[in-house]
């Protein structure tokens, strides 16, 4: 984990890029999570999405990365494919329209960080890191809240922030 998030990290050295990605970031797991919760098929009582689907196998490999960020991540991911269930449920436009404009916005959003940052984004080099980014950020949350200090020099390494 701490080689993959280092990795990233070095393309995210600009303050203003890492702040836009707090929104970014969570607009594009989210408007994918809406989009990928049609169709759904009934087991049970449980209704089983695309989402929930990607979302068991991402908590997964985040679990298996770290526990404690990875416990994190999988309830994020839950909360998201829940509200991408709710939206889902509504008309097709609106479905579309949330799911389609949230991914559009965070990407705008992404990508005016890396403006800031003078660099291009780090899944352009490794498309690992489209997976790594939400982790990132839960990782740089975390920091930030003072709970995982020892990700410190993972997060912020040889290159200084700006």
């Amino acid at each position: 984990m701490t080689e993959l998030l280092a990795g990233y990290a070095a393309y995210h050295r600009d303050r203003r890029n890492i702040a836009l990605h707090f929104v970014g970031i969570p607009l594009i797991v989210l408007a994918l999570e809406i989009l990928l919760s049609r169709p759904a098929l009934t087991i049970g009582a449980i209704p089983v999405t695309p989402a929930a689907s990607v979302s068991v196998i991402a908590a997964i490999y985040y679990l298996r990365l770290d526990l404690r960020l990875g416990l994190t991540m999988a309830a994020l991911l839950a909360l998201g494919a829940w509200l991408g269930m709710i939206v889902a449920a509504q008309a097709r436009a609106v479905w579309l329209g949330f799911g389609i404009g949230l991914f559009l916005l965070g990407w705008a959003i992404q990508f005016v960080g890396h403006i800031y940052e003078g660099r291009k984004p780090a899944f352009l080099d490794d498309v690992m890191g489209l997976i790594i980014g939400p982790l990132f950020v839960v990782a740089e949350a975390s920091l930030l809240l003072g709970l995982r200090s020892d990700l410190k020099d993972t997060l912020t390494g040889a290159y200084p922030r700006r």
